[in-house]
């Protein structure tokens, strides 16, 4: 074969394996782009709810602190114990006041014995005077000691109530009927008066507390809204799911710094497991509510499967006015079937995807 016929040749060769990659990458290019399915986002309808978020609190809940100095030589509880009215918690160190009670005593019974003692002799003076033998003067002066000795007598008898009581302090005792809640001191800490000891709550009566935007607490009808005011307690699942407020108090008062206003729910009962300090969400029927304007407030709705969740963010694939979706993160709500609601970061209005797979490929 003539070499220019096999330079040609060679050449068709390396031409035809070059035009495979740039067909490949025409096709690639070529390819259609998925299809994004979006939803027009709207303001719930009637019959919507409102969710705020709020936490568990115990109606009676009391912090146990230090009345008197001492080491804790005596720790009968531990933390999550029930404990019933009257029952010794620990005992701090008390061999100073026992020792200020031996005192008062001693000083006591002295005082009574100088009481005795004038009390005799203001009754001999008191005959030596029918007699005629001692003057009024005399008398009197009899009368003033017995005076002195009784109430010195009467101060150190107070004396002993006092340094009694202040013994009787050393002994740290539940309340009520509770739960130890919190536990700070070990056995051979230092009690000083007002350090906290033991906090001791009664697990029979909590509540949820949420914090309310003005512009829908000044327009909740609490009155009439009672039996549709629901609590949640995602914990539970769905034993905590819709639980009915028994009572429910909106306080007169605004927090000046987060200009919001407290909504105190009572639990009709304690679900198991609830404790003080969980997490609750607070729903509220849009009818009860209005924004500015009077215009009723609602919610937003949106499907589960258009979230995206990474790590501990939520978030939903938005589209921008490009049309291009741009991922946004969100806070959710309540859940109800297949629909979760947007508590904030998405507004009525707003165009969302759909398929967050087929919205991440869109360049």
């Amino acid at each position: 074969m003539p070499r220019s016929v096999a330079t040609a040749a060679s050449l068709l060769v390396l031409l035809a394996l070059l035009a495979q990659p740039i067909a490949a990458r025409a096709d690639t290019q070529l390819k259609p782009t998925p299809a994004l399915k979006t939803l027009l986002v709207q303001a719930g309808a009637a019959g919507q709810r409102l969710s705020f978020d709020g936490q568990v609190e115990a109606l009676r809940q009391t912090v146990l602190a230090a009345q008197v100095a001492g080491a804790v030589v005596q720790l009968d509880v531990k933390a999550g114990d029930r404990v019933k009215a009257g029952q010794v918690l620990m005992r701090i160190d008390a061999q100073a006041a026992e020792q200020a009670t031996a005192v008062s005593e001693a000083q006591a019974q002295s005082a009574r014995a100088a009481l005795q003692l004038a009390s005799q002799e203001l009754e001999r003076q008191q005959r030596l005077f029918k007699q005629n033998y001692i003057s009024q003067a005399a008398l009197d002066q009899a009368e003033a000691q017995f005076k002195a000795a009784q109430a010195q007598a009467n101060a150190q008898l107070a004396q002993v109530a006092v340094t009694r009581t202040q013994s009787g302090l050393s002994i740290v005792r539940s309340p009520y009927d509770g739960v130890i809640a919190e536990l700070p001191v070990t056995l051979g800490d230092m009690a000083m008066p007002g350090r906290a000891l033991a906090t001791v709550y009664d697990p029979a009566a909590l509540r949820v507390t949420a914090h309310l935007p003005q512009s829908v607490a000044s327009s909740l009808s609490v009155a009439e809204g009672t039996r549709d005011v629901r609590i949640e307690i995602p914990a539970l699942g769905e034993a905590g799911a819709a639980i009915t407020a028994l009572r429910v108090q909106l306080l007169p008062t605004a927090d000046a710094v987060s200009q919001t206003m407290q909504l105190r729910l009572d639990l009709p009962a304690k679900p198991s497991g609830v404790v003080p300090g969980m997490f609750a969400r607070v729903s509220l029927p849009a009818a009860l509510t209005t924004v500015a304007g009077g215009v009723p407030a609602a919610n937003i709705w949106v499907p589960r499967t258009a979230l995206v969740r990474r790590a501990e963010l939520d978030g939903l694939y938005v589209i921008a006015a490009s049309g291009k979706p741009l991922l946004r993160q969100i806070r959710l709500g309540a859940v109800r079937g297949d629909q979760v609601e947007v508590l904030s970061g998405l507004s009525a209005g707003e165009r969302i995807a759909l398929e967050p797979q087929v919205a991440a490929q869109v360049r």
